[in-house]
């Protein structure tokens, strides 16, 4: 298995050293948007938009704001004002008890081959030995 399709042990120690580095750069870039943020926070105020310019650099901070409802209360609520049209009542397959039912013999797994879809994901890790 060494020798299959060329990967040499350079290749491998350069993705790992890649990796390595790659950890240290989001670490230090973490904690530099957090220096940055700390700044803009004592100049324009917390979750306020501003920017800071630096020499040739300008660094610019930006706020989004997004509002989610929290499901359970807000289904409440609407049930109780009696706002049904605003509810989405959605209908989903019970895969667990699909999946038990078709392991029973309980329901024929072949009917529904053509609905299952399969995710393949690939990972590479590399660890060093010595």
């Amino acid at each position: 298995m060494e020798d299959s399709i060329g990967i040499t042990e350079e290749e491998i120690r350069r993705y790992y050293v890649l990796q390595q580095e790659k950890k240290e750069i989001e670490y230090e870039m973490k904690e530099l948007k957090k220096h940055f943020h700390q700044a803009l926070d004592a100049s324009v105020g917390e979750n306020q938009k501003g920017e800071m310019k630096r020499g040739d650099y300008l660094a610019q901070r930006q706020i989004r704001t997004s509002t989610q409802y929290e499901q359970v209360c807000t289904v409440s609520k609407l049930e109780d004002m009696q706002l049904a049209d605003f509810i989405i009542i959605e209908k989903r397959p019970d895969t667990d008890k699909l999946e038990a039912a078709i392991k029973l013999g309980l329901v024929d797994g072949e009917a529904f081959e053509d609905c299952k879809h399969t995710k393949v994901n690939q990972a590479i890790t590399v660890k060093k030995l010595r």
